[in-house]
């Protein structure tokens, strides 16, 4: 597989699409995770890890509100990545992870991620690029680890945004009230390091990929809710699965 190249993969949904179609495809797609979901609690083999990543306003809350919100909140947890306290500073960058992964039977979604640490940390420098590679290759054996000895399907979402559609959402924050909680003025500083965050992403998907991404065109909420959710759907019909029975 050659390297992923961001700027030649489009951040809009393919123009032949009809909207209105694609959302109710959607909805219907969220009904058979309702099932889908109960048969991978009940069966207890398996797990699923929903990585999101994403630039600033890439709009990893509204994706996850919207594809696993109407989820069993007893299998389904989410877990948001921020910087790290003082006692998980003093273990390694994976150790905070780790604690987070999904038992069996369980979905549970990373807002952010492992990826933080190869990428804001990479971004201001506060690591060196040869910890950069010791980190990617480290992600790669944590990942296997999840995949081989614990059954966990890791679905990795890169929410591939352009730069005119993230600073149109972040001056909306601004002026639409509904949005203003989210702002944060840190946010402005950092889209002015677009450039090197995306070089960041681009080296971090081209080579943390013992599990393959899912790059999603992110400009438009409703395509992008719909790739997320047909691949948690499609990755979950996958297994087989079926509802224990009582042994005669």
């Amino acid at each position: 597989m050659g390297k992923i190249k961001l700027s030649a993969i489009s951040t809009t949904a393919p123009k032949k699409l009809d909207k209105e179609k694609v959302k109710a495809k959607t909805q219907e797609i969220l009904e058979e995770l309702d099932e889908l979901q109960n048969l991978l609690y009940a069966q207890h083999k398996h797990s699923i890890l929903l990585v999101v990543q994403g630039m600033d306003a890439s709009g990893k809350d509204g994706v996850i509100k919207n594809v696993t919100g109407t989820l069993n909140p007893q299998g389904c947890t989410v877990h948001s990545f921020k910087a790290p306290t003082t006692e998980e500073s003093e273990h390694d960058f994976l150790w905070r992870v780790h604690q987070q992964a999904p038992g069996k039977g369980m979905i549970q979604v990373f807002n952010r991620s492992h990826y933080e640490d190869i990428l804001i940390q990479r971004v201001h420098k506060w690591i060196d690029e040869k910890m950069v590679y010791k980190r990617m290759e480290a992600i790669n054996d944590f990942e296997k680890l999840l995949t081989v000895h614990n059954n966990t399907h890791i679905i990795k979402c890169y929410l591939h945004v352009s730069q005119e559609a993230q600073q149109q959402r972040l001056v909306e924050r601004t002026e639409d009230p509904r949005k203003m909680w989210k702002y944060n003025e840190n946010d402005l500083k950092e889209a002015k390091l677009w450039d090197k965050y995306r070089e960041a992403y681009e080296d971090a998907i081209n080579h943390c990929n013992y599990v393959p991404w899912l790059i999603v065109p992110a400009d438009q909420n409703w395509y992008k809710e719909y790739l997320i959710a047909l691949t948690l759907r499609d990755t979950l019909k996958s297994l087989d699965m079926k509802y224990p029975r009582l042994k005669k």
